[in-house]
């Protein structure tokens, strides 16, 4: 299974680019979505790690508690090789409080301690705010048009090279090394291996359903009986007709086009573009049935993602971006319609 095929949507502008020359250089603040309220039986955890995984720190937050892994929650992983700040949780029912200044994680900060009435869940993310500083680039001509049209019209949103776990060594990805495994039989019987590899595996087929769309001019065109997502909610209908309304609801960026994330029980869409997927579905039928027997569920996922409040600067061959973007998207499903990133740190990942 491939994963640099992928069409980009914008011709691409073929200047390179350094990415993490330094951890500062790539900065992810989470945007949860709400606001801890003061008291509860579970303590909100306000960190800022440099060079740490996000399941990493979550084991050493629970040996410093002295608590079970369990007890201890983010909502979402994030980068190792970069700055980033997040929440986790930690349940502690009662009135016992930890000295948060003697957690000596190196790497790692707790910026701020506060109670809350709920566990921080899995998934439960706003979205999360972008600081983007890239190097050493080749050339800066066109760039600048291409931010305005990737502000305007948006990017394909792609699963990124994260999720498959690609290295410089295997650009394949090792995640979808242990999903081939899988689908020939191999039983995983690492708990977090097997879940990378699932999710992967499911990522893929996703990024070829999307990836078939553009080449078939189908990315921002809608199809009769195209299924719906609406607008920062996972709910979505079937537009068995595509008239100005959905047109102008799409344009207002109100609803997104979707496609499938494979699973059992019957795709809904309609029509047209039941045809198309379903015809995808006949060329990956292996890779479906594995799913299928894996017990996931039919789900949908927006097929465009678009920059929230994006900016940008330059000084001399450095450009600086800064957007915000939905829970569960890529950064670099954004960096790579814009030039060819050089990240030494997949190398290490």
């Amino acid at each position: 299974m491939k994963t640099d095929h992928w069409l980009h949507q914008y011709p691409k502008l073929n200047i390179l680019g350094q990415l993490k020359s330094s951890a500062e250089d790539f900065q992810v603040t989470e945007i949860l979505g709400y606001e801890p309220i003061g008291e509860g039986e579970h303590i909100y955890l306000w960190v800022r790690k440099i060079g740490l995984n996000t399941a990493y720190l979550a084991e050493q937050i629970a040996k410093f508690t002295r608590l079970p892994l369990r007890a201890v929650t983010y909502a979402g992983r994030k980068d190792k090789h970069a700055q980033t700040e997040q929440w986790f949780s930690v349940h502690l029912p009662g009135k016992g409080e930890f000295d948060w200044t003697q957690f000596n994680e190196p790497g790692a900060e707790v910026l701020k301690s506060i109670r809350h009435n709920k566990k921080l869940r899995t998934g439960v993310l706003k979205g999360n705010r972008f600081n983007i500083t890239l190097r050493q680039l080749s050339s800066t001509s066109g760039i600048d048009e291409r931010l305005q049209q990737i502000k305007h019209s948006g990017v394909p949103n792609y699963y990124g090279a994260q999720r498959f776990g690609n290295t410089l060594h295997d650009p394949r990805g090792g995640n979808l090394v242990l999903a081939d495994k899988m689908i020939n039989g191999e039983t995983i019987r690492n708990r977090n291996k097997r879940s990378m590899a699932i999710s992967a595996l499911r990522s893929w087929l996703f990024n070829e359903i999307l990836h078939s769309r553009l080449g078939n001019g189908f990315l921002n065109k809608p199809l009769s009986g195209d299924v719906m997502q609406l607008a920062g909610s996972n709910s979505f209908f079937c537009a068995q007709q595509i008239d100005n309304s959905i047109i102008q609801r799409i344009q207002q960026r109100d609803i997104y086009l979707s496609a499938p994330l494979w699973g059992k029980g019957q795709l809904a869409s309609e029509s047209d573009a039941l045809q198309f997927e379903h015809n995808l579905s006949q060329q990956y039928l292996i890779i479906c049935q594995t799913l299928e027997n894996l017990g996931l569920n039919q789900e949908r996922r927006a097929i465009n993602l678009f920059p929230n409040d994006l900016e940008w600067s330059w000084k001399n061959d450095t450009l600086n971006l800064i957007f915000s973007l939905p829970a569960g998207t890529f950064a670099t499903s954004v960096l790579r319609e814009l030039l060819d990133v050089q990240d030494n740190n997949l190398a290490k990942a």
